[in-house]
């Protein structure tokens, strides 16, 4: 058996050795060192009880909790958390499943709490980086518009931006699925920013032509070329 201590308080939990260190490498390298001697005390201050009581129950059962509630994530997401620096990639296999199937039942998204956490404590390389940047790139290619705290984030968070772009590429759409720019009127564009925000004077026609002598003028609507030497350019 080896002694743990946990937490901010040194919640003091006693394990199967053998156990711990045949799910862990982690804990291999903390109770056996490069000569074989045994430790059998290890501290985890930075720990907090409730997602290590959670460890523990997955210890000996290998399951993990399926969340009911929102809330039911946050120490899920410690142990998923713990799973990586631990390095035990069955239980990082049980969280990322589980947190699966709770977005897939509610019927709901991450929030974006939920996806600054992850990505505060995650390496880009993190299976839980990976599931989580997917199913927002989804939420947001479906939904109709961008909610103004996700653009904010966006703005904010180059890396985040850039993962879902990739998360969509991955979708490999075919090309006759997507629409071209290239190929369309370009005043759907300039209403899209108007609608945006975008500002432009209207023109008048009548109040804006310019006047180039000998009766010719010039308005929004016509170019001088037309105007000028019968809409031949000068040499």
């Amino acid at each position: 058996m080896v002694d743990i201590y946990v937490g901010s308080e040194n919640t003091h939990w006693i394990l199967h050795e053998k156990l711990l260190c045949h799910r862990s490498r982690f804990f291999r390298n903390v109770f056996y060192n490069k000569n074989g001697r045994k430790n059998t005390v290890y501290g985890l201050p930075d720990e907090e009880d409730e997602p290590f009581k959670l460890f523990v129950g997955w210890l000996y059962s290998e399951r993990v909790p399926a969340p009911k509630e929102e809330s039911d994530l946050s120490p899920l997401l410690d142990v998923y958390l713990m799973a990586e620096k631990w390095e035990i990639k069955r239980l990082i296999h049980e969280v990322l499943d589980a947190v699966r199937r709770y977005y897939h039942d509610t019927d709901t998204w991450p929030s974006l709490r939920r996806v600054q956490y992850i990505y505060s404590n995650t390496e880009n390389d993190s299976p839980m980086r990976q599931l989580i940047v997917s199913c927002v790139a989804r939420m947001l290619v479906t939904g109709n518009e961008v909610p103004k705290h996700w653009e904010q984030a966006l703005q904010k968070n180059g890396q985040l931006a850039v993962d879902i772009i990739r998360a969509v590429q991955k979708w490999h759409f075919k090309p006759e699925e997507i629409p071209d720019a290239r190929e369309e009127p370009v005043e759907q564009h300039v209403d899209a920013a108007q609608e945006n925000g975008w500002k432009q004077d209207k023109d008048d026609d009548d109040e804006n032509k310019l006047d180039w002598g000998e009766g010719l003028t010039y308005s929004g609507s016509q170019s001088r070329a037309s105007n000028v030497n019968g809409g031949q350019s000068e040499s």
